[in-house]
């Protein structure tokens, strides 16, 4: 295990580091997590990301793709075909690329706040 301080949540989702150890290796591809951290051998599988990045990047670039849209047809009027072209490929591409960094910030805040699945704590 490395001696070195966990790195911030946001440092560790922007650079693919370990969120406790800072070793590089946090994905095994583009958007897919790693089984095990090469540097302490935390455990990624064990934690829950699901689907909430993607949800919650749909719902605000969703929201910023629409006003854009409607700032566009309202002021240039273009034909339907523009918009498809325009706003299409921008919303799968913002999304695709802004996906990793999200899941990586959830991971990294899951294991900051040792949030689990299933645990009730009883008074």
């Amino acid at each position: 295990m490395s001696d070195l301080t966990p790195p911030p949540p946001v440092d560790a989702a922007l650079r693919g580091l370990c969120p406790r150890c800072g070793a590089p290796g946090l994905f095994a591809g583009f958007l897919r997590f790693a089984s095990r951290c090469r540097g302490c051998d935390l455990d990624y599988d064990g934690f829950n990301v699901g689907d909430g990045a993607a949800a919650f990047l749909i719902l605000i670039i969703g929201a910023i793709v629409s006003v854009l849209a409607i700032v566009v047809e309202l002021s240039v009027s273009p034909p339907w075909w523009v918009h498809v072209i325009l706003w299409l490929p921008l919303t799968i591409g913002l999304t695709i690329v802004s996906l990793r960094f999200a899941k990586g910030l959830l991971l990294a805040l899951e294991y900051r706040n040792a949030a689990r699945e299933g645990r009730i704590i009883k008074p």
